[in-house]
């Protein structure tokens, strides 16, 4: 998640992460979902690897425009096409060169989004826009800031659902979006709603993911955007909670302020000021939120598969509800 708005809540500071290259009891899917969604068992060893190999110490934090960035562009890439998702016209990469905050001050940085697309079965001319940003702080004083929750968990819950989506097909066709630049004031997601794949008309929402893996600190898992899409609260407000996490709503109303208001908090907020629906995902504050404790052993699996799955089950019920 971005520093500057979580900033007021924890002090964070900045640079690089990981590398490396190389399901399904949905009990919580609606009835008319395909027969595979709620039969095949889930094996979670995939989301867990997933997450372990971006961020890992070999990808140095994963900064925008530096080497561990570059390696976990290449992973994330071969899992898609491991998957068989499919790129937009435009591609599979989406590069930009734009300027973005550091510590010392303004920075041009040369950033790449990656595109990955399904299509969907009953709605394919409109889409859902799901997006994760891979990108992380970097090295600040030798030490490594490997964002294990931030946003590896985010990836590879994004890597999750088109995996299940490519078992079962969504209605809506979807995009794909591995976001770069993030952290450097949502760089990536800013130069998508400026130049999209598609019309921007044509997208019925974005559906972002950042930190999602640890939400032991109050069982939560977030879900924002819900008060300026009243609409969307009560296709979601029915999903029950699976082991210890529950979905809760809210972070976006005038009354929560400062780092208590995530509208903007991540890649989401550019969808926002593109007057593009939204809703993001993502746990509260933890320990070691924007520090070089944020590592893989740090998560609980149980937990994170079951956000993982509240996930997937939002996506589900999202598709089969908009546009009806």
């Amino acid at each position: 998640m971005s520093h500057a708005l979580r900033s007021a809540a924890l002090a964070s500071v900045a640079a690089l992460i990981l590398s490396g290259c190389m399901g399904m009891n949905e009990a919580t899917a609606p009835a008319e979902a395909p027969a595979d969604v709620a039969a095949t068992p889930v094996d979670y060893d995939q989301l867990m690897a997933d997450v372990r190999i971006l961020s890992a110490d070999d990808m140095e934090g994963r900064d925008t425009g530096a080497p561990g960035g570059e390696r976990a562009r290449a992973y994330i890439v071969s899992r898609f096409e491991a998957l068989g998702v499919g790129a937009p016209p435009v591609g599979r990469l989406q590069p930009f060169e734009t300027q973005g905050r550091t510590r010392e001050g303004p920075k041009t940085f040369n950033g790449v989004n990656i595109l990955g697309l399904i299509e969907g079965t009953r709605v394919p001319d409109r889409y859902i826009v799901v997006t994760a940003h891979y990108d992380h702080v970097g090295i600040n004083n030798d030490q490594i800031f490997n964002g294990a929750d931030d946003n590896a968990s985010g990836v590879a819950t994004m890597l999750e659902i088109a995996a299940r989506l490519k078992a079962a097909p969504p209605e809506h066709s979807v995009i794909f979006v591995a976001f770069d630049g993030e952290e450097r004031g949502l760089l990536g997601a800013k130069h998508f709603v400026q130049a999209p794949p598609v019309p921007l008309a044509s997208i019925a929402m974005n559906l972002n993911f950042d930190m999602v893996a640890r939400a032991e600190t109050d069982g939560h898992l977030w879900v924002t955007g819900t008060y300026q899409h009243p609409t969307f609260r009560p296709i979601l407000e029915t999903i029950p909670a699976n082991g210890a996490v529950s979905l809760a709503f809210g972070k976006d109303t005038p009354q929560d302020t400062g780092a208590d208001n995530w509208v903007d908090a991540s890649d989401q907020g550019a969808f926002f000021h593109a007057d593009v629906p939204f809703l993001y995902l993502g746990v509260d504050y933890h320990p070691d939120y924007h520090r070089p404790s944020d590592d893989f052993d740090k998560i609980t699996p149980s937990v994170f598969q079951s956000a993982a799955e509240l996930s997937v089950s939002a996506f589900r019920a999202l598709d089969q509800g908009l546009d009806r």
